[in-house]
């Protein structure tokens, strides 16, 4: 399919019914992806501790920028967030409805990322992925990302996130 124009539209931390949409939105498209790699288990852990309104509100708060990506009727496509982490852009969420994907939403989303980095005058954005998370491994590789090493992560509740961090340099 050809790619299709999408608006990148900024997040306030005040702006509760556009949060409250996010958050529906978001738990709907983690749940469809992560629940067959991670389990529903881990995953409403990880959707209560991170995507509720109040969740993204307080990350808007402390420095994440949220950005919902809209097509020309103003339907949620996909979304991202990413704050200035260790001398690079960390890219927290970057997530594309399974319905919207293939037509170059996520080449769009991460064009803006790649300018926003470059504003910052930084270097590289990196990220934490699940490493089961193969397909998704192989569009970030495709973007430019490379593994740079493997973490685990205690999130509580008995649960360990076990990721690649992947980084991009920014030319």
């Amino acid at each position: 399919m050809s790619s299709q124009s999408i608006r990148l539209i900024p997040v306030k931390a005040e702006d509760r019914p556009t949060i409250e949409a996010l958050s529906a939105f978001a738990s709907h498209i983690v749940k469809e992806h992560f629940d067959p790699i991670i389990g529903a288990a881990q995953n409403d852990y990880m959707i209560a501790r991170f995507q509720t309104v109040s969740a993204i509100q307080g990350q808007i708060s402390s420095g994440y920028r949220y950005y919902l990506a809209e097509d020309e009727d103003g339907t949620m496509e996909g979304f991202l967030a990413f704050y200035p982490r260790d001398g690079k852009m960390y890219l927290s969420k970057f997530y594309v409805d399974s319905r919207a994907r293939g037509r170059g939403i996520a080449r769009e989303m991460f064009r803006f990322l790649l300018e926003e980095t470059k504003k910052e005058g930084l270097p590289s954005i990196f990220l934490n992925v699940n490493r089961d998370n193969e397909t998704v491994i192989r569009i970030y590789e495709h973007l430019g990302f490379r593994k740079v090493r493997k973490e685990k992560n205690d999130i509580g509740g008995g649960f360990v996130m076990d990721d690649f961090v992947l980084e991009c340099p920014v030319e």
